[in-house]
């Protein structure tokens, strides 16, 4: 029973010491962002013509996108077809032969 507190107790203490990293990782983080602000807005407005030219990019290019996706679509579908199709040819060709007998013997129509 004392093992299980004991154990207990250090798993609080693990935790305790993991909050208080966490908090120190925290602040860390807060003042190093708070030094680099004026950097990372430099870099903003310095990138911004760059970021804005390639959305303008993005836009044109989106109906070429569009289309050729909307193109293998289409032959993924009919890859599909012919993929589902072409294991039923010798089924296809061994019906078509007994049509074939079977209309040869056959009498024709009198017209």
């Amino acid at each position: 029973m004392f093992g299980m507190m004991a154990l207990a107790g250090l798993v609080v203490a693990a935790y305790f010491v993991l909050a208080v990293l966490a908090m120190v990782a925290f602040l860390v983080k807060g003042v190093l962002l708070l030094i680099l602000l004026p950097i990372r807005l430099l870099f903003g407005l310095v990138l911004f013509p760059l970021r804005l030219a390639r959305g303008l990019l993005g836009l044109l290019l989106l109906p070429v996108i569009l289309v050729v996706g909307a193109l293998a679509a289409v032959l993924a579908v009919v890859g599909g077809f012919f993929a589902l199709a072409v294991p039923l040819l010798p089924l296809a060709a061994l019906v078509f032969v007994v049509w074939l007998i079977t209309r040869s013997n056959r009498r024709p129509a009198a017209v």
